[in-house]
């Protein structure tokens, strides 16, 4: 059952599309986003009613588009770009960096849940190479170096949330 602040944003969304079935993005963002960051086989079936949709149409939808998580990611999402530009200048040995640092491979969550590692291609940030996404925020021209003492005021910021 969706939460009701979840519904109320649901019907907003609903209310500017006059075909249910093209609100299906937004929609499941909405949703991702109020569970946590992924997406339950219960909410796809809740989301496929919605947008009046099967919900084999909804699963073939979130296995094309990357954004869509059917696993809980960590508290902090690391989407480390390996296309040819972010490539040939690290984007590779980036990804392979934090596989090490975090004892886990891309497409995983760290054991102690606070990041997760995704590799992906082309974030749009070419002219910036090797770029990561953590959460929605962009980080460009990213090293080792770069990346772990981000890493570790992440975990800094994380731990004073907590």
């Amino acid at each position: 059952m969706l939460a009701l602040d979840t519904q109320k944003e649901i019907a907003q969304l609903l209310s500017r599309y006059p075909i249910k079935r093209n609100a299906l993005l937004p929609i499941l963002h909405v949703v991702q986003k109020g569970n946590e960051g992924y997406l339950t086989p219960e909410l796809l079936e809740e989301v496929a009613g919605i947008c009046e949709v099967s919900q084999t149409h909804v699963e073939g939808v979130i296995s094309f588009y990357t954004m869509y998580k059917l696993e809980k990611p960590g508290k902090f999402h690391l989407q480390v770009c390996t296309c040819v530009p972010c490539c040939l200048v690290g984007g590779e040995e980036l990804l392979e960096h934090v596989e090490q640092q975090l004892d886990t491979h891309a497409g995983h969550t760290a054991d102690d849940g606070v990041f997760s590692v995704e590799e992906v291609e082309c974030l749009g940030a070419c002219s910036y190479a090797p770029a990561v996404i953590i959460n929605e925020d962009y980080h460009e021209q990213m090293n080792p170096e770069k990346l772990d003492r981000l890493m570790d005021e992440l975990r800094t910021q994380g731990q004073a949330h907590a």
